[in-house]
């Protein structure tokens, strides 16, 4: 028979973040992206989520190269994860890679891998595949899509993506896939993230002509903050500000780390004279300050929210501050946002950031520029990737109004492969996928069971009973104390605390009277007994963890 391509996400499906995708023919398997999700409000103490590697793994000796369409976390977060298991070359553009090295250098992998830098247009070889990287436009430089070429047919994957004929760098080269479904593609992965909203994805001109806006009629001090990644908003702060004379401060670790990368790679130009340093602002007037600020996605270690719960060690949060607020709440994190604009409203502010206000465009397509792409490229099989199960199916059924073959449009999930020839795809089994849990430096030791305690004690509290037994006839010498967290305030329930001794007592003589001395059973009798009783008194279900020491 002949060999089979397989396409095979190992992320970003029915889900939002974590992308990868393996492509796998014969003897040789590429890796398309690697990124992160982020914690669910369910995963108690969860720094972040990575993917599952063990395909990669078990198929290291197949594995040519990474690579890359762009520079966000969840298309680069877990690359040093995975480099800690498996070892390829990574193909970046010049931006994207600058943002890789500063992670490899975090974990001390910078020296151990190879960062291979190409610009739109070059094309690369790895094994039997053959990549092309395609210019297109997103909220952050330098991203591109991929056109791979597979011994069965051409497969193009649009990465992250919107058109945008006015941004900096030109227009996404529509010109080229044009060319390529017109040579013939066999298989589209396209973008789904925004396929809910109608129309087109408006430019960034508009937030740079809205922040003109805030900076001409403000005669205070001005806080900016976004996303660090997005280089076209803070390049259009800074020539805001340098026109009405006004100095630029930097604040916030990662908008540090992406302003020193741009003005490196030249992609960020500044405006002579116009950065100070953060300690500098204290000497300047107020109206002439402008404070550039991580913090838009209401982050607990984010300058923005030190500023506005008075943890910041330069800046405070004066009555009359304008604090515009240029991004929207990423799904999820609503309250963390709502939680910062109240104590910002609270200390006298004026916030700004309201969609009406234009201070933020998404940086993926719409669907009228989904379909744009789709009547270009011409793809034989459509696989809609990057969203959760809606945006899959409204991505499917908007690439059927366009004529689409319904069987040949597929929605697919993590693990599961799709195995294409030149002239079908179908569904051909799973491989292992799903989340590996990032806490502290531990990958993967907090598994479902850490997860449920966590729930569990975030819930109900926790309920300790300690006791001594004698270790000639098993009877007790010291306790049961009682030690509770989370459950009950113990100065206000000493009646329920006395009546939670008297159970274990009575638990632990029952099992000396029928002579057990098995810790497992006396444990397991004392946590039945006082459980039974709390639900029944306080309808609470609280952890109860017995220790027995035996004197």
């Amino acid at each position: 028979m002949a060999e089979k391509l397989k396409i095979i996400p190992l992320g970003g499906l029915n889900e939002i973040g974590k992308n990868i995708t393996v492509l796998e023919y014969g003897k040789d398997m590429i890796v398309v992206d690697c990124g992160v999700g982020f914690p669910e409000d369910d995963m108690y103490g969860v720094d972040l989520v990575i993917p599952d590697f063990t395909y990669l793994v078990k198929n290291q000796q197949k594995l040519r190269d990474f690579f890359i369409t762009h520079g966000h976390e969840d298309h680069i977060g877990s690359l040093p994860y995975a480099l800690q298991q498996v070892y390829a070359p990574v193909h970046v553009t010049p931006m994207t890679g600058g943002l890789i090295r500063l992670k490899l250098e975090e974990h001390g992998l910078a020296d151990q891998v190879e960062l291979v830098t190409h610009k739109p247009g070059d094309i690369v070889k790895a094994g039997c595949f053959q990549i092309e990287f395609i210019h297109v436009n997103h909220s952050i430089a330098d991203a591109v899509c991929f056109c791979i070429t597979t011994p069965v047919g051409k497969i193009i994957m649009t990465g992250d993506f919107k058109i945008d004929p006015t941004a900096e760098g030109g227009m996404m080269d529509l010109a080229r896939l044009g060319a390529l479904g017109n040579e013939g593609v066999l298989a589209l992965l396209c973008d789904s993230t925004n396929v809910e909203r109608a129309g087109y994805t408006p430019s960034e001109l508009v937030v740079a002509e809205s922040l003109d806006r805030q900076f001409k009629s403000c005669d205070q001090r001005i806080i900016v903050t976004t996303f660090a990644s997005n280089m076209h908003r803070i390049q259009a702060v800074l020539q805001t500000a340098h026109r009405y004379g006004k100095k630029v401060a930097v604040t916030g670790r990662s908008m540090e780390n992406m302003l020193k990368v741009a003005t490196e790679l030249n992609y960020l130009h500044v405006p002579a004279n116009t950065i100070v340093d953060i300690s500098a602002i204290k000497t300047l007037p107020r109206d002439k300050v402008v404070i550039v600020s991580t913090g838009s996605q209401g982050e607990n270690m984010s300058a923005l929210y030190r500023m506005a719960f008075s943890t910041h060690k330069q800046v405070d949060i004066q009555p009359g501050d304008r604090i515009i607020i240029s991004a929207s709440a990423i799904p999820g994190n609503e309250k963390a946002v709502s939680k910062i604009i109240n104590e910002l409203y609270r200390k006298g502010a004026e916030v700004v950031y309201e969609k009406s206000e234009g201070l933020h465009v998404s940086g993926h397509a719409c669907q009228e520029e989904l379909k744009i792409i789709q009547a270009l490229t011409k793809p034989k099989f459509f696989i809609p990737v990057h969203g959760e199960q809606r945006h899959l199916q409204i991505h499917g059924k908007l690439a059927k109004l366009m004529g689409m073959n319904p069987k040949n449009i597929f929605i697919s999930d993590i693990g599961q492969v799709l195995e294409l020839s030149s002239r079908t795809c179908k569904p051909g089994g799973t491989v292992p996928a799903g989340k590996v849990l990032v806490d502290g430096t531990g990958v993967g030791d907090v598994g479902s069971v850490v997860l449920r305690d966590r729930k569990h004690l975030a819930q109900d509290g926790m309920l300790v009973v300690c006791v001594n037994l004698s270790s000639e006839d098993g009877s007790i010498l010291t306790g049961p104390d009682i030690i509770t967290r989370g459950f009950v305030y113990v100065k206000e329930s000493e009646y329920l605390m006395e009546d939670l001794r008297l159970i274990a007592i009575d638990s632990i003589e029952r099992c000396q009277r029928k002579h057990i001395r098995d810790w497992a059973t006396i444990k397991s009798t004392i946590k039945g007994d006082l459980s039974s009783y709390l639900f029944k008194t306080t309808k609470r279900n609280p952890m109860i963890l017995p220790v027995i020491m035996e004197i």
